[in-house]
């Protein structure tokens, strides 16, 4: 059972998180039938993750990876290269895009093909502006610190 996420609400009170409803409904438009080929995703560090990908049958000239602003694409196009009649055509060699919504600032660090796994591994690097800083907390000014003396009349008794 499908349902629809309805975000008119949000839309009255939040600004700038345009890119965010985005993504929930592209999300919600995927289809069940979308599962080829087979991936994981694996969290490998705080700010580190890595993609692997079934392509099986797949050469490197046959597979293409772009990232374009925060959309990861993998594309894989089987070169029809294969002479004589099939009896039997088990493996899937069928051309295939999968695409992966990226947070800002997440790049793509690296991609080897090794026994019919693609492995992509995708880092998050924080602008130094961005990332958290302790801030120091200092002593008030030394003139500051001395408590000022007010003098009151002296009466007399």
């Amino acid at each position: 059972m499908r349902t629809n996420l309805d975000l008119t609400p949000m839309f009255r009170s939040s600004i700038g998180f345009d890119r965010i409803f985005d993504v929930l409904e592209n999300a919600s438009r995927v289809t069940a039938n979308d599962n080829w080929p087979p991936y994981d995703i694996v969290k490998t560090g705080e700010d580190d993750y890595r993609i692997t990908m079934a392509v099986a049958g797949f050469t490197h000239n046959e597979l293409d990876i772009t990232q374009e602003h925060n959309m990861l694409t993998v594309t894989g196009q089987k070169a029809s290269g294969e002479s004589g009649e099939f009896l039997h055509h088990g493996i899937a060699a069928r051309q295939f895009r999968r695409r992966f919504e990226l947070a800002d600032f997440v790049k793509v660090a690296n991609a080897t093909l090794e026994n019919g796994l693609l492995t992509i591994e995708v880092k998050r690097e924080l602008p130094e502006a961005m990332r958290p800083r302790r801030i120091a907390i200092t002593t008030a000014r030394p003139d500051a610190a001395k408590p000022q003396q007010i003098e009151a009349e002296k009466q007399a008794a």
